[in-house]
């Protein structure tokens, strides 16, 4: 709560103006009993009724219900507004973080989840938030307003109220500690289901292909009855938080009635009087009925506002600054070198005894040391799982090394921004991602003010002008998950980088999806593309690495064997064992 009061800060204008509103209905709605009680004593006994004073407070009682009722209407309007805007800026803060986050976090988090965070969480809130503005102004404002009109029809009847409030409270409380567990469940399962929901429709074909659809099902049964226990648990223990809430308000209303009757017969209250405390014991009561009849909304509200926070206070990406810091024996740097940051990048990398783990207690890169000089082609091959992919990683920094360096041109990769790290690095993953949007719009992704002048001639030298053509649209053609084959996202990727021609190049098993045919003429536009640019290249098909500078071949996290491919091979070692494993394949097939 103290949470989502700070995001409410930023209205407070709003809020004093609904608070405002609140205490102006409340106070005339209260007034009315003191009128109907004064309009009841006028009618003293049969043939005995003063009209004139009766007509004069019936009538004063129609005008304070209708400026009571158009005082609501427009505080709910105000609360709306505040809710909503509240609303927006929480899934702002909320996507905003995703994009700072680590990718430690993401790769540990299913991206379902965290859409449910987003997505229905919010939701979520947004309803709790919405009942929880109109119960709180107007349920504070009638509890502390009710008894001070109380206090001036009968100070004893009002205490005999106050004394026995706290009884409802412990009811109340008692119920609601046990249902409000039983919600943050409900609302983590629900973000397990949704994950798996997205995880099965997103691979239907992987599912079908493998008659996966029976153990899918399953696997959503068994979290859909956990999400059916938890939300039946829930709503069952907070369901009985009204009607008993309500049975202890029915006690002290009869209590009220017994000494009240008391009081008249001794002469210190008339029937009026006692008709506008009833009336007040039960406007009294009412906020807490209120409450305990929303109780099951609120709770699920903060449940899942504690999973949106949770994600908000996740911890971002460390300052590049404060990181190079951390890692330095003496605790300075060079700020000097930190203006070299923006000049033109040759393409010289260092990387100097990194370490580096996924997981704590199991090392996968230990004590990793290379010099690459500039416009160097280097190929990283090894077995899978032997850190090649980690490499780019680090270079990247989509993971920061444990210790150790990895510098560029001299400056350490740690005391530069990884906006502009990244810039210097030209990428084309195994793994494609295409927006929904136009082909232009994807391909001008890392360059949007390309002309379609620029634009076509990236096509062309990747080779994906030719689908382009064909398209219904060609480059204003709307594209989808499924608009293109694998191998033709890859080749708009491939388009990519060849538009925004970066210092350095990062191809990690770039052709996989790609047909030899066309592999073989991106091979010969990309060795057009890498000349002069320092290039990391990852591949398993060793045929496509023969012409790299320096190849690296990796194991276990370490560098066992370097050399150009005729070194590699003529040395005989575990390099020519992998080259030949795979020659021999290709010559079986």
């Amino acid at each position: 709560m103290k949470k989502l009061w700070n995001i409410l800060g930023a209205y407070k204008a709003l809020l004093l103006c609904s608070v405002f509103l609140a205490a102006l209905s409340v106070v005339l709605q209260l007034y009315v009993p003191i009128l109907f009680g004064r309009a009841i004593d006028s009618i003293i006994e049969t043939g005995n009724v003063n009209f004139t004073m009766l007509q004069k407070y019936l009538s004063q009682v129609l005008l304070l219900v209708i400026i009571s009722g158009i005082a609501t209407w427009i505080m709910n309007m105000i609360n709306n507004r505040m809710t909503y805007r509240v609303v927006r800026d929480i899934r702002s803060k909320a996507i905003a973080r995703v994009q700072t986050l680590p990718l430690s976090y993401l790769d540990a988090h299913s991206s379902g989840d965290i859409v449910s965070r987003i997505i229905a969480d919010v939701d979520q809130l947004s309803d709790g938030l919405l009942l929880g503005f109109t119960q709180l102004f107007t349920g504070v404002m009638t509890i502390i307003m009710t008894l001070i009109f109380m206090f001036s029809q009968s100070i004893n009847i009002t205490l005999l109220v106050i004394l026995l409030t706290p009884i409802s409270f412990l009811v109340a409380k008692f119920i609601a500690s046990r249902s409000y567990h039983m919600f943050q469940k409900q609302a983590s399962v629900r973000g397990e289901e949704t994950a798996l929901v997205e995880e099965m429709v997103g691979n239907a074909k992987v599912v079908k292909a493998f008659s996966y659809e029976e153990k899918a099902a399953k696997r959503f049964d068994a979290i859909n009855k956990d999400l059916q226990k938890y939300s039946q648990h829930a709503l069952f223990y907070s369901s009985l938080t009204n009607p008993s809430t309500r049975f202890v308000n029915s006690v002290i209303y009869a209590g009220v009635t017994l000494l009240g009757a008391f009081t008249i017969l001794s002469g210190h209250l008339t029937v009026g009087g006692l008709s506008a405390l009833l009336n007040y014991a039960n406007q009294y009561m009412k906020p807490f009925n209120d409450i305990s009849s929303v109780v099951t909304e609120l709770q699920n509200a903060l449940a899942c506002a504690n999973r949106v926070f949770a994600l908000i206070e996740e911890p971002e990406e460390k300052d590049a600054l404060k990181l190079y810091l951390d890692k330095t024996d003496d605790g300075t740097i060079d700020t000097t070198a930190m203006d070299a940051v923006a000049s033109e990048t040759l393409g010289e990398v260092s990387i100097e005894h990194v370490n580096f783990q996924y997981v704590p207690e199991t090392p996968l890169i230990t004590d990793f040391n290379l010099h690459v000089k500039p416009g160097t082609r280097i190929a990283i091959v090894g077995p899978t799982g032997c850190g090649k992919t980690t490499m780019i990683n680090l270079l990247m920094r989509f993971y920061d090394a444990d210790s150790g360096d990895i510098k560029i041109d001299g400056e350490s990769i740690y005391a530069m921004d990884r906006h502009e790290l990244r810039q210097k690095f030209g990428m084309v993953l195994q793994d494609t991602w295409l927006m929904h949007g136009t082909v232009r719009e994807n391909i001008a992704i890392g360059a949007p003010e390309a002309t379609d002048a620029e634009i076509i001639r990236a096509a062309k030298e990747a080779h994906s002008y030719e689908f382009i053509k064909r398209l219904p649209h060609g480059l204003d053609t709307f594209l989808t998950e499924d608009s293109l084959s694998q191998g033709q996202k890859q080749l708009l990727c491939i388009t990519r980088v060849m538009l925004t021609l970066p210092p350095m190049l990062i191809l990690d098993e770039a052709t996989s999806s790609i047909d030899t045919r066309t592999e073989v003429l991106i091979q010969s536009a990309f060795d057009k593309l890498m000349q002069g640019r320092t290039s990391f290249i990852v591949a398993h098909r060793l045929s496509t690495i023969r012409n790299a500078d320096i190849i690296l071949v990796m194991k276990d996290g370490h560098i066992i064997e370097q050399g150009n491919h005729d070194t590699l091979m003529q040395q005989g070692g575990f390099y020519k064992t992998l080259y030949n494993a795979q020659f021999e394949k290709q010559m079986n097939a």
